[in-house]
């Protein structure tokens, strides 16, 4: 098994006012080219985003793109009449395809947002583009896995464009949990959204990650509560 690890206070950040993000990966005016992507994993960014922030109406093409509220609720629209609120414990999907267009803002005025967004480069290029969303039960991920991203019609989870699985979990703190990949051979990048945990004899705090690869199953254990996200993607695509 092969591990990298990625400290939170590694990241690259900025600080536009309205908005305050934090890039595991290169993108925007954060340039690492040591740290472009992680197999099929093109863009995981930890966002801040102040009551009454947007992101004007942008264009998209050929990119899996989820979105994680983790407090406060975000709004999509987009030019395929794709509309939707999302707040934490919901998740969004949309595969860009052969082209959208789309807006995000914070659904508040007054109240701040914080999500994760994350892109998936696709399995099959240039799809008719698509929306989708879902709530999930945050008790049904206590000490398990909880799946919500999956091409798998067993998974019962928001479809994707890729071989690729999302998942979470909320460890109690002395717990231990194994994830065996849904696919052989892919990667996992896994992120503490926040607690500590151990992982092959390293600690990770909250907002750290691992990027696993040459494994098609791993331990983790909870030193503290602790809420994971896994992000199961192709290395190879």
């Amino acid at each position: 098994m092969q591990i990298t690890i990625q400290r939170a206070k590694e990241r690259g950040s900025t600080d536009y006012g309205w908005l305050k993000p934090n890039y595991y990966f290169s993108f925007s005016n954060y340039y690492n080219p040591g740290n472009i992507h992680f197999g099929a994993l093109r863009v995981l960014n930890d966002d801040f985003i102040m009551g009454g922030g947007a992101f004007p109406t942008h264009p998209h093409d050929n990119m899996e793109i989820v979105t994680i509220p983790l407090s406060g609720a975000i709004e999509h629209k987009d030019n395929t009449g794709g509309h939707g609120i999302i707040k934490a414990g919901d998740i969004q999907i949309m595969s860009a395809g052969s082209g959208i267009h789309h807006s995000e803002a914070n659904a508040s005025a007054t109240d701040p947002l914080t999500l994760f967004q994350i892109w998936v480069f696709p399995k099959v290029k240039n799809i008719t583009p698509r929306y989708d969303q879902r709530s999930f039960e945050t008790i049904d991920r206590i000490n398990k896995w909880q799946i919500i991203v999956s091409p798998k019609e067993e998974d019962n989870a928001l479809w994707i464009n890729q071989d690729a699985r999302f998942a979470l979990t909320k460890l109690d703190a002395g717990k231990s949990i194994e994830y065996i990949n849904g696919f052989k051979n892919n990667g996992v990048y896994l992120v503490v959204i926040n607690g500590t945990i151990l992982i092959n004899d390293n600690t990770l705090h909250s907002r750290d990650a691992a990027g696993i690869s040459n494994a098609d199953q791993f331990t983790i254990n909870a030193t503290t509560d602790a809420e994971l996200l896994a992000i199961e993607v192709p290395m190879v695509w």
